[in-house]
């Protein structure tokens, strides 16, 4: 049974332009120990899933399809419920440490609060606190009475993933990890999220950051205007992918040519009834401009909404 799985999990935004489709028949499933990536650029709905994933998300929203914890389904269960889920079955290692962490309390007693919400006791908590943070080369008496202003953004970042790994989730979403940080810190956070994991949880990472993406391994989803359009190995995304605009993402990076994208993202107030990506495809052609592709299986493992791979 996977750790968490969605399928066919659409959210919009009720405004007063119209509907914003954030997020567009999403399916995959995450087992404990793995590692997805989801990339795309911004404004494409990549944190939207995220939050959809925890139910994190405001009064204006309509949501379709399902989402199950360990078997468990989420979207239809009561709010009470859900927020015991999210404290000990899911964490959260949201965007911005230092901005996660509360500015007026002790870094030790934010981490203590949030391992008894997770059903450890005080003792209990002290010491698999200090463990997860050794993990990170960091302990609990080195952090516990400063303020989070007296941390450095690398320490602060090492407090967020301990407090994520402490009461053994099921579930760890990572919101964009490496916002802000230099890039000599991006494997560094690289190397903790992977712990992660391999401590046995299904790890979920938002990023735009193709490099940590590529380092992280696992598996890749690309989404483009709410539709995941490419799911499958990290690896092979790398050094191949299927789906004309992961081709085309790739190609515009400094090292693979610089090559722009013409065009621009279709607004999600209008999204067009078939591929959103074919206005800026150079393989379009007549099947594009019909309906939107479903996910086709791709003969080297993984899928792509692409009626080339029809």
């Amino acid at each position: 049974m996977p750790a968490i799985e969605a399928r066919a999990l659409s959210v919009g935004f009720r405004t007063e332009r119209g509907v914003v489709q954030a997020l567009s028949d999403a399916s995959f499933a995450i087992e404990r120990g793995e590692t997805l990536v989801v990339i795309g650029e911004s404004g494409s709905g990549k944190t939207v899933l995220a939050h959809a994933l925890m139910r994190l998300l405001p009064r204006n929203v309509t949501l379709a399809g399902e989402v199950d914890l360990e078997g468990q389904p989420l979207l239809a269960l009561p709010e009470d419920e859900m927020r015991r889920v999210r404290g000990r079955r899911m964490a959260l290692i949201p965007q911005g440490a230092g901005s996660a962490l509360n500015p007026v309390r002790r870094v030790g007693g934010l981490m203590l609060e949030m391992a008894r919400v997770r059903g450890l006791g005080q003792g209990e908590a002290r010491e698999a606190l200090d463990g997860s943070l050794r993990e990170l080369g960091l302990s609990f008496q080195q952090v516990a009475e400063r303020y989070p202003h007296q941390l450095s953004g690398g320490m602060q970042q090492r407090v967020v993933n301990a407090m994520a790994m402490v009461g053994e989730p099921s579930v760890v979403i990572a919101d964009e990890p490496t916002h802000g940080m230099d890039p000599e810190l991006v494997d560094t956070t690289a190397e903790q999220l992977g712990m992660i994991a391999r401590r046995g949880a299904a790890l979920l990472v938002i990023t735009h950051d193709l490099r940590l993406a590529e380092r992280l391994g696992g598996r890749t989803a690309l989404i483009y205007s709410s539709y995941i359009v490419e799911l499958r190995d990290t690896a092979a995304f790398f050094s191949q992918p299927e789906h004309p605009y992961g081709r085309a993402l790739l190609g515009a990076l400094p090292e693979h040519g610089g090559v722009a994208i013409p065009g621009v993202s279709p607004e999600l107030t209008q999204l067009p009834r078939a591929c959103a990506f074919a206005p800026r495809c150079p393989a379009r052609f007549e099947p594009c401009d019909e309906a939107v592709p479903p996910m086709f299986p791709l003969p080297g493992g993984g899928e792509a909404r692409c009626y080339l791979h029809a």
